[in-house]
């Protein structure tokens, strides 16, 4: 589902989260959006703290104690404040950005927010996420056979500079599938 646009040329479209898994090749958790309505899934690494909240929340596990994002909900709700939605805005340099869209007494907040923790707070409160149009078009992993390609395969990265080509991590991502994740527990 696309939203009308925010700005000049910015669409917005609806994700949930798909799944969450641990890459291979450092074993970092990654978190899976899946478009609602389309074929397109973005993958965003992130940390083993917020995974495990993540995770908790969909499992619908709960702790006699709140934790962080838990925290947070109550404190939203505690100050008249809902979460209206969650969205995925850019990626710099690896490092992806969020806005946390906030309602409080008919007034919207806008709140600068890593994606994983945006993520695991609207889980809790039921509010949309949603993503750029133009990171799931140059980030995307398309779910499809397709033959898989590895983080040290020659096309993958130029073995005369240390950092990863951005073509050769697009394609790379363009190829991979879901499963080339393994399952993150908590």
């Amino acid at each position: 589902m696309a939203l009308e646009p925010q700005e000049e040329g910015i669409v917005l479209v609806e994700v949930r989260v798909q799944s969450l898994g641990l890459d291979r090749a450092n074993n970092n958790p990654v978190v899976i959006l899946e478009e609602r309505n389309g074929p397109r899934v973005l993958p965003i690494w992130i940390g083993p703290g917020e995974a495990s909240s993540i995770a908790m929340q969909l499992a619908d596990w709960s702790f006699s104690r709140p934790l962080t994002h838990d925290l947070l909900v109550s404190v939203l709700g505690g100050l008249g404040g809902s979460l209206e939605r969650v969205i995925i805005t850019e990626v710099v340099e690896n490092t992806y950005f969020a806005e946390m869209i906030i309602r409080r007494n008919g007034a919207v907040i806008s709140v600068d927010a890593r994606p994983s923790d945006s993520i695991a707070v609207a889980l809790r409160m039921q509010a949309k996420i949603f993503a750029e149009e133009a990171l799931l078009e140059q980030a995307t992993i398309e779910i499809a056979e397709e033959e898989s390609v590895t983080p040290d395969s020659d096309s993958f990265l130029d073995t005369d500079q240390p950092e990863i080509k951005a073509e050769d991590l697009k394609e790379y991502l363009r190829k991979l599938n879901p499963e080339d994740f393994g399952r993150f527990t908590p």
